[in-house]
């Protein structure tokens, strides 16, 4: 079985990543383990050089990614990124997304009554600011849960404290897609 990515990479499983640190890292295992380097080797060295460039493409294309490099975390401690079945979105974010469906509603019946864009435009627009203003919110709570996993790493935390912040980062994840949807239907609005 292959290690995880952080540590093929040669990496501790944090989530703050030193971008030039992977970039170096990535392309030394890349001329390691690349296939061109293999073509006169037998078969099954061939294809073991092919197995490792893949895995290690896909694990410099996740751990590049910020929430990617979340999100594989959450899988690897065993915390999925979908939803779990008792998990719910927070009451706040329920109430902007029920006003973000009547508004949405109301610019749909505008716009199938001829109304032109500048009738329904500036209310989408403003219509985007409380979910854009909650997406930033978010990516800082991300962020600090980032801090805080890091320094659990760093000090040893014990399994609890560990648990408390990816449960943390799970439901950030998880309302980060929602309002990114949100965001989206709104753009799908705003262009159709």
């Amino acid at each position: 079985m292959a290690p995880d990515f952080f540590s093929f990479l040669g990496l501790p499983r944090k989530l703050s990543i030193d971008a030039a640190d992977l970039e170096q890292r990535y392309r030394a295992l890349s001329r390691q383990y690349h296939p061109d380097y293999f073509y006169n080797a037998p078969p099954a060295e061939r294809r073991l050089s092919l197995e490792r460039s893949s895995y290690l493409n896909d694990a410099y294309r996740t751990l590049r990614n910020p929430i990617a490099r979340v999100e594989y975390l959450l899988r690897l401690e065993g915390f999925s990124a979908a939803a779990p079945k008792q998990a719910s979105l927070s009451p706040a974010l329920l109430e902007d997304v029920f006003a973000l469906n009547e508004q949405l509603d109301e610019v749909r019946k505008l716009k199938a009554g001829g109304a032109a864009p500048e009738h329904w435009r500036p209310r989408l627009e403003r219509a985007r600011q409380p979910i854009e203003t909650k997406r930033a919110a978010h990516e800082r709570q991300v962020q600090e849960l980032t801090t805080r996993w890091d320094a659990s790493v760093d000090a040893g935390a014990g399994d609890t404290e560990r648990r408390e912040v990816l449960t943390a980062l799970r439901e950030r994840v998880l309302e980060r897609n929602y309002i990114n949807n949100l965001l989206a239907g709104i753009q799908r609005e705003l262009e159709g």
